[in-house]
Order: structure tokens, then sequence, then C-alpha cells
């Protein structure tokens, strides 16, 4: 790979090339081409031999827009793959700005992925902040309007970590390289670079931004962002930052934080988000462990995430499309009109929990399998966990209160669902499907080289997950009644926030409040009081010396005006006298002085 090699079709040339023609295009028939950059990024990654590629010239610096190897191609090729089914789930959309700001967020999570240095890295993460905070804000109300610029704010500060840490770390070694660093040597600019990492990975306890933030999305745009964002971050963290011990303890952490919270929420949407924060920390205990059983099973759990949570968001925004909420205490008995929502719901709600035949139990376990056999118990324990709480929310808890906990619901009023919703979603369920029944679909793709392949088949595997599966339904009836839903907000370190935000208006604010009360008193006393005295002064100088002088001018003017008047009196006799008058006077005058 230290060849520069030509020919590859960057995916994010077509996405980008479609978000600047989309404008332009006429009449209906540009939905079709939503199609196209999904379907070349797929011929793209499946056909593209490992190499360097474009490598380009920018303000002084070499960047690297192709740097293609195992890794990146196993993530590539699954983002290909949800691009296209999140694209034709999002065919009935008319709103080209939402079609157009996906695109520039799936553009810029292809070029994330294939970033060889830092400074491409930086370019297309601002790219990917930018395009999913429209597609927040385009939902077009007060929340998604108050949770974009939360949002926006957040990864904001995510970013600029990055930026510090990428400029610190160039100006100590003197380039933008992006490789791993050994846990060992890390400096202080790699500690700001990984902290700018962790923001997107949503790591405890900077995850506050994604479950306020991806509840209020459109509803096909969340369906890119639960996709995108995170997996981002597990990519890059892959790639760097692979062996660090804090990743290992803050993913576990991740995985039991995120259960808990989803198991006392009310918005699905909401319980969907929480769990993303779940299963990513399975990706990022295995990173942080560092071998390559738990490597492999941070890649496969990405690849399988990727798949189930487009289909679990999917299955919820057609829940918000057709009854307008996904509030669970407003929903329920609607399995008989929807029951396909339901039937393709439950796939992804299997997957995720681990369910043998679907694709979460060929990825979740090789992780928790991979930190046992590095004698991280604890790490284990905590994963399976985490396993219980994510079958007893997202697999019986939500489709429980959505579609059967009431009586059949025949009076609310429900929007159709667009065809292609359906289809969008039956994409999904295949793929869940077919890569539980065949785990070498997935396993040939993951990078890292193992001593003895993992098999996920065994006797004691799917056992041990029939047994989670088995204890997870039975602590749900035992406990129905305490998780039944209710509408209330739940805060997790959003309280935090905010009471950090009552600080600094206790010691900012108020003070400057204060002092301003007092100066504008001062000026009422002393300032205006001197105003008002110099405005008397001038209005003084005005009336008396300005009027006088002008008025005085302007009646001397006028006298003299009348004299003249009555000396002009017409007759040419009295102005010969007057005449011989001023004559005899000048002559006695000068008779006079000389």
């Amino acid at each position: 790979m230290s060849a520069i090699a030509s020919g590859f079709i960057h995916p994010t040339v077509g996405f980008y090339a479609l978000a600047l023609v989309l404008p332009f295009l006429p009449g209906k028939a540009w939905k079709w081409l939503l199609l196209l950059p999904p379907l070349v990024a797929i011929w793209s990654v499946m056909t593209i031999e490992p190499g360097l590629y474009g490598q380009m010239n920018w303000l002084g610096q070499t960047m690297l827009l192709g740097r293609v190897d195992k890794l990146s191609l196993v993530f590539a090729q699954v983002f290909a793959v949800m691009s296209l089914i999140g694209m034709v789930y999002a065919l009935h959309v008319d709103d080209k700005l939402q079609h157009i700001m996906a695109c520039v967020y799936v553009g810029g999570a292809f070029g994330c992925t294939f970033a060889g240095d830092f400074l491409t890295l930086f370019l297309f993460w601002e790219f990917m902040s930018i395009g999913s905070t429209f597609l927040i804000w385009l939902a077009r109300n007060p929340a998604s309007t108050k949770a974009g610029f939360r949002y926006f704010m957040y990864h904001t500060i995510g970013g600029l970590f990055l930026l510090i840490g990428l400029l610190m770390r160039y100006k100590a070694v003197g380039n933008f390289e992006f490789d791993h660093v050994m846990p060992t040597q890390m400096m202080t600019y790699d500690w700001m670079i990984l902290l700018g990492f962790c923001v997107n990975a949503a790591v405890v306890p900077l995850h506050a931004w994604l479950p306020d933030a991806y509840p209020e999305g459109t509803v096909t745009g969340s369906v890119f962002m639960c996709a995108f964002t995170t997996k981002t971050a597990v990519y890059v963290l892959l790639r760097g930052f692979h062996g660090v011990e804090a990743l290992a303890i803050a993913g576990t952490i991740m995985a039991v934080y995120g259960v808990l919270y989803a198991c006392i929420e009310n918005n699905a949407r909401r319980i969907l988000s929480y769990h993303i924060v779940s299963q990513v920390g399975y990706m990022v205990a295995g990173i942080g462990i560092g071998t390559a059983m738990t490597m492999n099973g941070a890649v496969a759990h990405a690849y399988a995430h990727i798949l189930y949570k487009g289909l679990l968001f999917m299955g919820t925004g057609c829940l918000l499309y057709a009854a307008g909420t996904t509030k669970l205490d407003k929903l329920g008995g609607l399995v008989h009109r929807l029951p396909w929502v339901m039937v393709l719901y439950m796939v992804a709600a299997l997957s995720i929990s681990g369910m043998p035949l679907f694709n979460g139990f060929i990825s979740k376990t090789m992780t928790i399998t991979g930190a046992a056999e590095a004698h991280r118990t604890w790490l284990a324990i905590g994963m399976e966990v985490a396993a219980v709480g994510t079958f007893l929310s997202v697999g019986i808890k939500l489709p429980y209160f959505a579609f059967w906990a009431k009586p059949a619901n025949e009076t609310m009023e429900l929007k159709p669902i667009p065809t292609n919703m359906y289809v969008g979603m039956a994409m999904g369920a295949v793929l869940c499907i077919a890569q539980g029944l065949y785990p070498d679909m997935l396993y040939r793709y993951l990078p890292f080289e193992m001593e003895e392949m993992y098999h996920p088949w065994t006797v004691w595997h799917v056992l041990q997950a029939l047994m989670l599966l088995g204890f997870s339904g039975l602590a749900f009836y035992i406990t129905r009644e305490i998780i039944t839903p209710h509408a209330k907000t739940n805060l997790d370190f959003d309280f935090f926030y905010r009471l950090i935000g009552r600080g600094v208006l206790a010691l900012v604010s108020k003070p400057l409040a204060w002092i301003d009360d007092r100066w504008t008193e001062a000026y009422r006393v002393a300032g205006l009081g001197g105003l008002i005295g110099l405005a008397r002064g001038t209005v003084w100088f005005d009336t008396k010396g300005i009027d006088t002088v002008v008025d005085g001018s302007a009646y001397t003017v006028q006298n003299v005006g009348v004299l003249g008047a009555k000396v002009q009196s017409g007759r040419l006799q009295e102005y010969l006298g007057l005449a011989a008058a001023l004559a005899l006077g000048i002559f006695a005058l000068i008779w006079y002085l000389a």
C-alpha cells in the first residue's frame, strides 16, 4: 500500500453530486435518482482493491482521500447498503432539502471512512455534523429546532477538541498522519483527539445529545443518523485507539447505562436512542480490550447494528408517520391495523436482543466471548447484563405497549404508510435474517486475523442466549406493572448540564445584572441630572445669545428697510433736494476737516 493508485470512484462523489444538482431538477422523476449514489457506492466498495487513492495537495498539506484496506472496506460496505435502504425508505418524501442534507451527511461518513489523514477526516467530520443537524431541524417544529441547536453546539465542541488535538499533534510531529497510537505512548494531543471521537461515539457522560436529538429528527432523517454518526466514531476509534484501557471500561458502562434508561422511557424513538448508547458500548468495550476477537466483534456488531437499528428506527418511524406519535402511553392495540410494521419491527427487535437465527446473535456474542477469553470477566458480565435489559426494553416492552397492551384500537386515525417504507424495512429484515443464518456473509470481511475462527453456533452459545432471553421474558412478566410507560421527562446527565447552566447564571449573569442595575441608578441620579442641566444651559444660550443676535439683526434690517421705503417716495423734486442736501453736507465736512 505504499504506492498511490488510481481508478477509485469515491462514494462521496455521487452523494455530493446529487446534493448539488437536486435543487435544479423539476417534477417528481428526480426521486429515482436518489438510488443512484448508493448503487454506485455498493459497486465501488465491492470491486475496489486495497490501496491508496486520491492524494492531493491543499493549503500546503498532503491529503489522502482514499485509504482502502480491510477495515475501511467493511465499514464502507455496510454504509453503502444502509444508504440504499435509507433512500428507498425515503422515496416518498417531497422535501428536496431533506434529501440534500442526507446526501451531505452520508457523503461525509464515507469521507471519514476512507480518510488517510487527520485533515481529511476533520473536513468530512464537520460535513457530517452540518448535514445531521439539518435532518433534525427539518422536522420543522419547536422541539426539533431546540434539539438541533443543542446537537450542533455539542458536536461543535467535540469538533473543537478534535481540531485542538490534531493541531497540537501537527506542531509536535509535523504531519497529519492518521494511524494507530500505542496506548502506552499517548500524549496530551492524542487524548484530545480521543475525546473528540468519544463525543460522536456517545461515550457516557458525553452522550446526552443522542437521546435528546434523534427522537426529534425527521422520520427518515433519524434512520440515517442512527446508522452513521456513532459507527463512524467506532471506525476511527478502531483505526487509531484500539487497546486503550479507558475505552474498555467506558464501553461496558455505556452498555449497562443505556439499557437502564431505555427501560424507563416512554418515547419509542428515545428508547431506541438509549439503545444506541448501549450497543455502541459493546463496540467501544471490544476496541478497548484490543484483542483480535473483540475488535472483530466490534466490527461485526457495528455492521449488524447498522442494519437492525436502522430497521428499528424505520419501524418506529412508521408509527410516527401513521399515528403522529411514538409515545407508548398513547399507542397500543395497533397490531391488527399495522401488522407488517409489527412483524418487520420484531425481526429487528430479536436481532438486537441476540436471538439465534438473527444477526445480533453472531456479532454480540463474539465481543462477550472475546472479553471472557481475555480474562476480562467483569466486563463480560456487564455486557451480559446489558443483553438482558436489551430484550426487556426493545424486544418486549416497546412492541408490547405499542401493539398489544390495549384492546384493538379502531378509533385512532392512522395515515396510510407508503409502499416504499415497507420495501425499505423488508430489505433490512432480509439482511438481518440472512446474516444470522449464514454468518460467513459477515465474517469473511472481518479485518483482524484470529488464531482460531469464532463459531457462534455451539450448544453452549445457543443455550446461553436462550436462557438470557427467557430470563428477560420472565423479568418483564414480573415487572410489567412497574415498567408501564408514563408521560414524563427522564433526566440523566442533562441534570448536570442544567445544573452547570444554573451555576453560570448565578455566577455570571446575576452579578452582571446587579452591576447593570447599579449603573442604571447612578446614571439616573448623577448622569441624567447633569444632562438635564446641560440641556437647560443650551436652551438659555439659544434664547439669550443666538436668538438675540439673530433677532436683533433681523430687526435692524427691517428698520433700515422701513426707512428706505419712506425715503423712496418716487417724486423727482424730492430726490434732487435730497441729493443737493447730501452734497452740501459732504462739502461742509470736507471744508471743516481741511
